[in-house]
């Protein structure tokens, strides 16, 4: 590139008369890039240079260079497109080369203004969603999704099971688990909920938790403590299963629960068996309070594993003991009672 003259010490350069000229590039188009014929072919984007040093590898690369192409008329590639090879040609070549640097200053610019000390900013990826570490084992068939609502609420409905429904028989365990948060006898135990229920099966294990240790329930006073685990071998299996399933396992132990369609404690096996038609469904001495129903579910049936037997409420208009039947009655010999899904209630 050419370099600019100086003028001289006390001596003013005389200016040039404004001359009008047909529309054109701007001058510092032009002269940032008409250079002399020694500099033709100089990459615009590389670094500028001055003096022979600049020029001489540009030389040394021109005379290695081949022959430009001729047709058979004698015309070279130059000739061909239009002022390449001229001053002209340079000018828009100039002109369309400044276009482009323009453009990468400006994402050059941008990427630095992101970064830090002078550094184009990293490549940032979109956070993956944060996975759920509470499962310990396999998820089942039929995960709860993110629109599951919250625990009192899912308590609070009903949901469509066939009274007489017998699955499959085959049971898969609820994955995680649950510390047992007392001091007292610990018990352990696992949650089986049967396939193909449509179910949610850890609503289910959730209200099992919550329900036996609680202070109304056989945790009182810290008696006892309950702990939900995944693998081993558990004190009892609380399973949910089917109405066909739950009399399956009960008459194993010689209970029938077929004629009221109830659950059972099977004691000479380790499960204890939840009838999915009643935990869904209820009964009509509950009538439309679902939620308390399946806590005396709960703590009736473990009462049963834990050695409580039947028995009734004895004056008019009292609660019903836990041990009640009370999906069969409420009311027995003259006497009312009224529902209720827990052992020590007063608490």
């Amino acid at each position: 590139m050419g370099a600019t003259q100086a003028a001289p010490p006390g001596r003013e350069v005389p200016r040039i008369p404004h001359q009008r000229s047909r529309p054109g590039p701007r001058q510092e188009y032009l002269d940032a890039f008409d250079e002399e014929e020694g500099d033709e072919g100089e990459d615009v984007f590389a670094p500028r240079r001055s003096g022979v040093a600049a020029r001489a590898p540009l030389a040394a690369a021109r005379a290695t260079a081949p022959e430009p192409e001729t047709d058979a008329d004698g015309a070279t590639e130059a000739d061909a497109v239009p002022g390449k090879g001229g001053g002209k040609g340079r000018t828009f070549t100039g002109i369309a080369a400044a276009a482009v640097t323009t453009v990468l200053a400006v994402v050059v610019a941008g990427q630095v203004a992101d970064g830090q000390n002078g550094a184009a900013a990293p490549f940032r990826a979109a956070p993956d969603r944060v996975p759920d570490t509470h499962d310990t084992g396999p998820a089942l068939s039929a995960s709860p999704s993110a629109t599951t609502p919250p625990y009192e609420q899912a308590m609070d409905r009903k949901y469509p099971l066939s009274e007489t429904l017998k699955g499959p028989g085959t049971f898969e365990a609820v994955p995680g688990f649950a510390k047992a948060p007392g001091t007292g006898r610990k018990y352990t135990y696992r949650v089986d909920v049967e396939k193909g229920l449509g179910l949610d099966g850890e609503l289910f294990a959730q209200a099992v938790q919550k329900t036996l240790n609680d202070d109304r329930s056989w945790a009182h006073s810290g008696a006892r403590t309950f702990e939900r685990v995944y693998s081993g071998k558990p004190d009892f299996v609380i399973t949910l299963a089917s109405p066909g399933t739950t009399a399956a396992w009960c008459a194993k132990s010689g209970l029938d629960t077929a004629e009221d369609n109830v659950s059972c404690d099977s004691a000479s096996t380790e499960r204890v068996l939840i009838n999915a038609y009643r935990w869904a469904q209820g009964s009509t001495t509950y009538g439309d309070d679902i939620h308390a129903y399946r806590q005396m579910l709960i703590n009736h049936e473990v009462g049963h594993r834990l050695g409580y037997g039947h028995v009734t409420c004895t004056k008019n208009g009292a609660l019903a003991p836990v041990m009640q039947q009370q999906t069969k009655f409420l009311d027995h010999d003259g006497i009312h009672c009224l529902p209720n899904p827990w052992p020590f209630p007063g608490s």
